[in-house]
Order: C-alpha cells, then structure tokens, then sequence
C-alpha cells in the first residue's frame, strides 16, 4: 500500500483501539491548555496533570498569571523539567496576550508562535483541542518516533516530519493521527521496548523486526 493508503489504515485501526481522541492535558481555559503545553516539554502529561490541578485553583485569569510575583510562580511549578524558563514563557506569554491580543489566546499559528515558549507544536495543540482548527500536525517525540518506525518519514526534524504527515494525511485528521500515534506510543510502541504482540499495526509496520 501506498502512505496515503498506510495512513488510512491506521487511523482506522487506533480509532478501534482507542475511541477517546483527545489531549491528556486537563485545562478549563485556552489559557489554561496554553500553560499545560508549555509545562509539558520533557515531561510526562501526568506530571503536569497533577502540578496544574493546584496551580489552576490558584491563579483563576491570564491577569494572576501575569500579575503573579515571578519566584513565587517558578516555586509554584518547581517539580518540573526546565521550570524557571517555563514560568518565565508562561508569564510573559500572559502580559503578551493582554497587551496585545485583548486577554484573548490568538487563534492563529502565526500569533501564537510569537508568544514566548510556544512553537508550532504547542500552537498546534491549542489550535485544535480549543479552536477546533487544524492548522498542522503536532509532533512530539512519540509522533517521531512512531512516524520513523512506521516508515512515515525519514526526518529527524519535527517541522519536516510534519510535512510529510501532511502531504499524506487528510486534513480534518492532522489532530486525530497526533493524538492516535501519542496514545500508541505510550501504551504499545514505547521507545526502548515496542510490545509487538499488543501492537494492531504489527502486519503494516516496516519496524517490526526490531527488539
């Protein structure tokens, strides 16, 4: 089979496997997803779950967060990877937003790729899971890796290994496959060890022989 016919059955075949298609991020604001995203860099979706769960309660508007004392927001979200620099992407994101785009998250990729800390990934997850807008494809590594193995790309870089998926996808599925592929990767197509007897794409996938 061709990739656009590839593609086509495993969408068919991970919608089976897994029919809740959404990000694990729990937000109640497009600001909200916005922070989640921005924590969840080389961090695990439930490491974030459970630091936003406290962190939502206390900072209610985009205004808390901007307004917040800048130590006090980093201590805040201190038991994450990387946590100094994502406070201070979350903070000036906030002022950014109020100043210039009306306390109102933008809903378009060029906008919000100027926040601080947000590339196309992230714009990507908020313009779809929010806005219901499928401007691209988000990669994150399970997206890589299982796009790799898969035999979807021969790219390293996410950028490009997001057009390939593209090129190949349809669009009303540029989050769906993201979502499929994210919830795969962690479940049976793990990085050091794949589950291959779990795996539904086991006939169709060109890796399968690795160990």
């Amino acid at each position: 089979m061709n990739l656009k016919e590839q593609i086509s059955e495993i969408l068919k075949r991970l919608k089976k496997e897994y029919s809740e298609i959404k990000t694990a991020l729990n937000f109640g604001s497009p600001f909200e997803l916005l922070v989640a995203t921005i924590l969840s860099a080389q961090t695990t979706d439930v490491h974030v779950n459970k630091v936003t769960e406290k962190l939502f309660k206390k900072y209610k508007s985009i205004k808390d967060y901007a307004d917040a004392d800048p130590d006090t927001l980093q201590k805040d979200v201190s038991s994450i990877n990387f946590y100094r620099n994502k406070a201070k992407n979350i903070q000036a994101s906030a002022k950014m937003i109020i100043e210039k785009f009306n306390s109102k998250v933008p809903k378009t990729m060029d906008e919000l790729t100027t926040l601080p800390g947000v590339a196309r990934k992230t714009a990507n997850i908020i313009l779809s899971n929010v806005y219901g807008i499928n401007e691209g494809i988000a990669v994150d590594t399970h997206v890589r890796r299982l796009s790799q193995r898969l035999g979807l790309t021969k790219n390293e870089d996410p950028v490009k290994i997001e057009k390939d998926l593209m090129a190949v996808t349809p669009q009303k599925e540029w989050s769906n496959i993201s979502h499929l592929l994210i919830f795969h990767g962690r479940k049976v197509c793990q990085a050091k060890k794949p589950m291959h007897k779990e795996c539904v794409l086991y006939d169709i996938c060109p890796s399968r022989n690795i160990s």
